[in-house]
Parts: structure tokens; sequence; C-alpha cells
């Protein structure tokens, strides 16, 4: 990501220097963000662990949306101090977050995070070792939402979820790669980016294992990708100005 936004800032004009100012505050902001997004989705565990501030600054619970919007904050901060257009920046990272995004998925799968639900199919894969174990009575004890009578004790295979992110994502990437050189209205490809990372999201979303907390059907993580949605077809729809879109 970093020799890409380099790539870019390069051919824009811009300091190259601006490539390792912005990734190193949008790592800070966004593992700071994905934490506290994490705490907050987990609070009563929590509160009742016997360990409280290990579940906080465990090498887990690393939340995409609040990396995202804690990587915002504090990319916005970086522009601010250098008088740089929001909108121009946001559309140059657009591709490069879903990159991101898509590679990291991939490391989820490595070390068996982030699963799906429970399935036969015939690529469904067993964790026996994931982050936590796919094994009957553990998935039973961390995702009791989730009905597992149809199946057989012992390890459960599920969604490869990770990598149906993996691949979809990566697709998205490589789209908006594409679309960064076409003339356009500022900020244009970050709403799209919001549009594809939500769609995408919100449906894989159902054969995850995040509790649905909202009508019994809906994640948080799905109402965060229709506001996502939202916004993104927004202000596609209503672009700012000029004058508005060249100030951070």
């Amino acid at each position: 990501c970093y020799f890409l936004l380099n790539y870019d800032l390069k051919r824009l004009g811009y300091d190259e220097k601006l490539a390792s100012d912005i990734i190193f505050w949008a790592a800070v902001g966004g593992i700071i963000g994905s934490k506290v997004y994490h705490v907050l989705e987990n609070l009563e565990q929590v509160i009742s662990s016997q360990n409280p501030l290990g579940m906080i600054f465990s090498g887990s619970g690393l939340v995409f949306f609040g990396g995202l919007l804690g990587g915002i904050l504090a990319v916005t901060m970086v522009l601010r101090k250098n008088n740089l257009s929001w909108l121009v920046f946001a559309d140059l990272v657009a591709p490069l977050l879903i990159l991101g995004y898509s590679i990291g998925r991939f490391g989820c799968f490595l070390v068996g995070d982030d699963y799906g639900i429970p399935s036969n199919l015939p690529w469904a894969i067993g964790f026996p070792n994931g982050l936590p174990p796919t094994t009957s009575t553990v998935f039973a004890l961390q995702f009791p939402w989730i009905d597992i009578s149809g199946f057989s004790t012992g390890v459960l295979t599920v969604h490869p979820t990770q990598v149906y992110e993996t691949l979809v994502c990566g697709g998205i990437f490589f789209f908006l790669w594409k679309k960064r050189t076409e003339d356009g209205v500022q900020g244009s490809l970050f709403f799209l980016y919001l549009i594809l990372a939500g769609i995408e999201r919100f449906f894989i979303e159902f054969i995850r294992t995040n509790e649905k907390y909202f009508l019994d059907i809906f994640s948080g993580a799905q109402i965060i990708s229709v506001t996502m949605i939202c916004i993104g077809l927004y202000f596609l729809l209503n672009p700012l100005p000029e004058s508005v879109s060249d100030t951070p």
C-alpha cells in the first residue's frame, strides 16, 4: 500500500514523504479505533472478564469499521496540518483501503479468525487451531446464538468467509485502481468505495458468526454498512461544491 500511494503522490506532484506520514498515522488511528469499537461491541464481556485489560490489549479485536473511522480521523489531522484537500487524498487512498482489507482478510484465514457459520459445503473448512477453534464445544460457548444442532460433534467445518472477502475485495480494488485515473468529481472514488465496501460487508455478514442484534436479523456491522452505502450514494448524487471539497 505504501508503494502504491507513493507512486500516485509522485504522479500528481505531491511530496512523496506524505506517504509515510499518512500510512503511519492511518495505522495508529486504525489500531486505536478498531480497539475502541471492539470494546464497545463486547462491553459486557470486557466488564465481566477477570482480566479486562488483557482483553483490551490482546492481539485480537482489530475490528475493521472502528479501524476505518480511527484511520480517517488520524489522516484528517495530517491533511489539515499540511493544508491539503481531504477529498483528493480520500480518492487516492480509496483503492488502498479495500486492498488492505483484502490482504488483512487473507491473514485472518491463515490464523483461523473471522470465519463464517458452520457449513457442509465441499469447500467448507475446519479451524481446529483457530481463534477460536471451530470445535463444537468451543464454538457453542463462543457463539451461543448460532444453532449447530444439525452438525456432528468434533471439528466443525465453516464458511471460509475470509477467502470470500479476499477475492471480492481484491476485485473491488482492481476496479477502483483502474478508475482512479479517470476524470471525475473530487471524492467520487472514495464515495464509490464506501458503497462497494458497504455492499460487500452487508451481504457477507449473513454467513458470519457475528450476533444479529437488530430485529434478530442484522448485525451491528450491517447497520454500519448500510450507513456507508447511504453516505456514498448521497455524495455521489450530491457532489460537494469545489470550494468545500478543496478544504480538508
